[in-house]
């Protein structure tokens, strides 16, 4: 009777040494040197910089577009008007992206001050620096995104 006791202890022993391996293996973030930290978050404020640019640019060019359309609506037919509300549609989602892509860069450098910056916010591994080369203001690693994309 001694043995299944034993077999019990010696498996709830490696499942506790397997969950410490996976926490082990997300808990420990190596420290960025300065330098590195720097060159992402001058990486990072360019690229804020940039897209602002282009969202005031944007927004800009929808109010000038608005102003014209508003002087120049006489005699629109059904068909005129569908296509000045769909255009207009278009650019609004588009000045929409560029104000959401600002966010996510200003949430990176969030991330990038608190020491975050690069670490999955669901599973606390660290994102590939292949990925953050790609798309910089990622917040999940490539496994933890394609899971979210499948539901």
């Amino acid at each position: 009777m001694g043995k299944p006791a034993d077999t019990k202890t010696t498996a709830t022993k490696s499942t506790a040494a397997a969950t410490e391996a996976k926490a082990g293996k997300a808990a420990p973030r190596t420290a960025r040197s300065a330098a590195e930290t720097e060159s992402i978050r001058v990486a990072l404020l360019a690229r804020l910089d940039e897209l602002k640019e282009e969202y005031d640019s944007t927004v800009s060019e929808i109010t000038e577009l608005q102003r014209d359309r508003l002087t120049d609506s006489a005699g629109d037919d059904q068909a005129d008007t569908g296509t000045k509300t769909f255009e207009r549609e278009q650019e609004i989602s588009l000045a929409n992206t560029f104000r959401e892509r600002v966010t996510q860069v200003e949430r990176a450098l969030d991330r990038l001050g608190e020491g975050n910056y690069g670490w999955c916010e669901r599973c606390g591994n660290p994102i590939p620096v292949e990925r953050l080369a790609a798309f910089p203001s990622a917040t999940l690693c490539v496994t933890c995104k394609q899971l979210e994309e499948r539901r």
